[in-house]
């Protein structure tokens, strides 16, 4: 006598849970860190060949969901564009809010527009105003971040989320270090960075964690105007070239 069991069709839960109780051990993490490493040299050889064919860019970052009618959105936009025609490209994360905003001033103006994509589970997809072959994608935020550096001539960062509080610190930190050469660090929107920077000013400079000199690798403005101000002055009679 058979036992008859009815057909069920498998559960995205029981591949999950087949994953879980397969634990990796030493040798499997080892030969799958093998292989990584070809693929993190294969994203670092297409980003410097891509990015060192593009010539002097700035960088801007903010928060991915800034919408369309915002203020700061807005900002981006018209940032951009006055960078771009001060002869500059524009690089930001590819993404929405104000990443698309600072790629659609650059396609406005017709200047260069470049997109360093990062897969993401959520908030991340290509904005429509990157230049066609200009558009990277990456698996590693790492390899992301040396991109970002090694090819911008500045920083501008409008308010975000902790990703954009993530490159502004690594930038903060690179210099202070003097692993890179200095270069402009521009905050948008005194309303929302001064309350960080007078705790910074407050806490971590009376501690004693950082140096008074520290604060001066930052600027805080308001208008766009500025923004192209202080690019422009520092790098009155500097050679343009990559930072590291």
């Amino acid at each position: 006598m058979y036992l008859l069991i009815p057909y069920r069709k498998p559960l995205l839960t029981d591949f999950i849970m087949r994953k879980e109780q397969h634990h990796k051990g030493w040798n499997e993490i080892k030969a799958n860190d093998s292989w990584a490493i070809f693929k993190i040299m294969g994203e670092f050889v297409n980003g410097f060949e891509k990015m060192s064919a593009i010539g002097p860019c700035v960088s801007i970052f903010g928060s991915a969901r800034a919408r369309e009618d915002g203020k700061y959105y807005k900002m981006a936009i018209n940032i951009a564009k006055k960078v771009s025609e001060a002869g500059y490209g524009i690089i930001t994360g590819g993404g929405p809010g104000i990443m698309e905003a600072g790629n659609r001033g650059a396609h406005l103006a017709g200047g260069t527009s470049v997109g360093l994509n990062i897969d993401l589970p959520f908030e991340q997809h290509d904005n429509p105003y990157i230049d066609d072959d200009k558009s990277l994608d990456f698996d590693y935020f790492f390899v992301r971040k040396v991109m970002f550096v090694k090819y911008s001539q500045g920083f501008i960062v409008l308010p975000g989320g902790f990703g954009t509080l993530d490159e502004l610190f690594e930038a903060i930190t690179l210099i202070q270090t003097n692993k890179i050469g200095k270069f402009p660090i521009i905050l948008v929107g005194s309303e929302f960075w001064n309350g960080l920077f007078d705790w910074i000013k407050n806490t971590m400079l009376e501690a004693g964690n950082i140096g008074p000199a520290d604060l001066d690798l930052v600027q805080i403005v308001d208008t766009e105007d500025e923004v192209v101000e202080v690019i422009d002055a520092f790098y009155k009679g500097r050679n343009l070239s990559p930072n590291f």
